[in-house]
């Protein structure tokens, strides 16, 4: 297909901004859009939609425990230089129907698809063992999430899907992509962000802890002791 017959996505959000309160118990982010067909044209064929809400990439170190004599310690342990902090996926039908698994590697489109960038040479076998309780256990945290058929396609042209974002979400830069693909190839993508921060107290206190951290940590120190003193008192008195 040539390029100026290619197929384009007009994606939004309908929260470009997330902001946490102490009250924050998540949020349902709803992505939509269009796909634009050169010379409005319709579809000549269905095509498919798949969604990615990516987080911002952190460092993670796993460890795995072990039951020693009764008493349970670290074992091993993996460390990934890059892996999202959150992951959601939504697309119109399941993501290994709609592209091969060189393409889903390729955009990471799946959680098995996903590039962790481990720090180490341990062989293939440990490093998916990590990756599996890496995925499980950010599974089961809200934080990875695999939504097959929850994407609406209208008339080959809108769509839409929800995507729900928990309490427990990181804040930092989020990125919603969408791709447009047909026939196994991805023929459109496009990219939003969303900004998830923290709001009011909160704000303020995850800003005194990155701007001030000498002052925040004495702070933090001052008021442990008095509310440590505090009950103590409050013990002898009664």
């Amino acid at each position: 297909m040539a390029q100026a017959d290619a197929p384009k996505l007009v994606p939004d959000a309908s929260q470009r901004e997330i902001e946490i309160a102490y009250s924050f118990t998540g949020a349902d982010l709803l992505l939509f859009g269009a796909i634009l067909y050169p010379d409005a044209r319709a579809a000549e064929r269905p095509a498919d939609i798949v969604v990615v809400v990516k987080g911002p990439s952190q460092s993670v170190l796993m460890r795995e425990k072990q039951k020693v004599a009764g008493i349970w310690v670290n074992a091993d342990s993996m460390r990934y230089r890059s892996a999202p902090s959150f992951y959601a996926i939504a697309s119109s039908r399941p993501v290994e129907r709609i592209v091969d698994a060189r393409t889903r590697a390729i955009y990471e489109l799946g959680l098995d698809s996903l590039q962790l960038s481990p720090i180490g040479s341990e062989p293939q076998t440990v490093q998916d063992r990590f990756v599996r309780g890496l995925v499980e256990m950010r599974r089961r945290s809200g934080l990875f999430v695999e939504a097959p058929g929850a994407v609406e396609i209208t008339g080959g042209v809108l769509y839409r899907a929800r995507i729900a974002i928990p309490a427990r979400v990181p804040v930092g830069r989020f990125t919603a992509e969408t791709f447009l693909i047909r026939d196994g190839r991805v023929l459109a993508a496009a990219v939003r962000d969303i900004e998830i921060r923290k709001s009011g107290f909160e704000r303020f206190v995850a800003a005194a802890a990155q701007n001030h951290a000498i002052v925040y940590g004495l702070i933090a120190v001052f008021v442990s002791v008095a509310f440590g003193w505090g009950a103590g008192a409050l013990g002898r008195r009664f």
